[in-house]
């Protein structure tokens, strides 16, 4: 592992442990900002709707490309994650957080075994077979790449899947 990703991995331990830190990073950070976010209403009852998770936890199966950790602007790529698949299969590479947690409990960042049980409660209609793990942290060049091919494929993806609901959650 070389020195940036030491770094990286040390600061978010740091900021974990030290929330003024974290504060002071958070406020030094100026976000991309879009004046025309797309909103889609929901159309179905919570019990009708077939529901995906969309994790920008840095969430993959074991066998999967980890996220590059190595380009300073982030990977903007995303990962299928197929729900049939056991969680121990799954893992975390996200060097921005500190997921120590997550890896002990993979559903705190991606939360499949509590929409199942929903799914059984008949408090959602299904949960979708496919779901996806982006990598946060995505800065730069690659702001451009995450909206206009990354989100859209996927997108694309959820709507030819008759997902009617993303639940989104963050690293």
């Amino acid at each position: 592992m070389d020195i940036s990703r030491l770094k990286n991995r040390a600061i978010a331990r740091l900021i974990t442990y030290f929330p003024s830190i974290a504060k002071k990073l958070v406020n030094s950070y100026t976000p991309w900002e879009s004046e025309n976010s797309p909103w889609t209403p929901v159309k179905k009852l919570l019990r009708d709707s077939r529901v995906a998770v969309v994790t920008t936890a840095g969430v993959h199966h074991t066998d999967q490309n980890p996220f590059n950790m190595y380009d300073k602007d982030g990977d903007p790529a995303f990962r299928v994650i197929d729900a049939i698949r056991p969680l121990s299969d799954l893992m975390i590479t996200h060097d921005y957080y500190d997921h120590s947690d997550a890896d002990k409990d993979i559903n705190i960042v991606f939360p499949i075994n509590i929409l199942k049980e929903f799914e059984r409660e008949g408090i959602i209609g299904s949960v979708a077979d496919r779901h996806y793990g982006l990598m946060g942290h995505i800065t730069g060049r690659h702001i451009h790449t995450l909206i206009n091919v990354t989100a859209r494929k996927v997108t694309n993806i959820l709507k030819s899947d008759g997902v009617d609901i993303a639940l989104l959650t963050p690293g």
